[in-house]
């Protein structure tokens, strides 16, 4: 188990109409994070999620081309072929309240969005390929 303290938080608001995705990985890179976890909530106007199939090893993309809540955003920046990666969740909620989730992809345009960056201070996580589960897990960071 490593043990990690926060280093600094950043703390702001996305620009309407850019991508949710594409935004924190070039605020991430910018600021050369490669340790830390992120939180979110706003709109979008169009969502791209994926659900990942674990017979099939293989992520499913859904669409969501109308305007959605982000009910709630979370994620974990680490280290992925050499450089700053980020592996973010989105729950989005439809005007009737019916919540939809899965892993945040490039496509998903922000209406607004607050978003929390926590730069943390550690023993450094390197994502690489599992062959068992079929993903880009951290090599280390076992809690047993």
């Amino acid at each position: 188990m490593n043990v990690y303290s926060i280093k600094r938080t950043i703390l702001g608001q996305l620009p309407t109409g850019a991508d949710l995705y594409e935004s924190l990985t070039q605020i991430i890179q910018r600021e050369n994070i490669t340790l830390g976890r992120l939180s979110g909530i706003g709109a979008t106007t169009h969502a791209v999620i994926a659900y990942f199939d674990q017979i099939e090893k293989k992520y499913s993309t859904l669409e969501f081309p109308d305007g959605m809540e982000i009910v709630s955003l979370n994620g974990n920046i680490s280290i992925r072929d050499g450089k700053p990666f980020i592996h973010a969740h989105i729950v989005l909620s439809d005007a009737q309240g019916k919540a939809f989730g899965g892993h945040l992809l490039p496509g998903t345009k922000v209406l607004a969005c607050e978003v929390t960056i926590d730069e943390l201070e550690g023993d450094e996580l390197v994502r690489e390929f599992n062959e068992k589960t079929g993903l880009a897990l951290w090599k280390e960071g076992k809690l047993v």
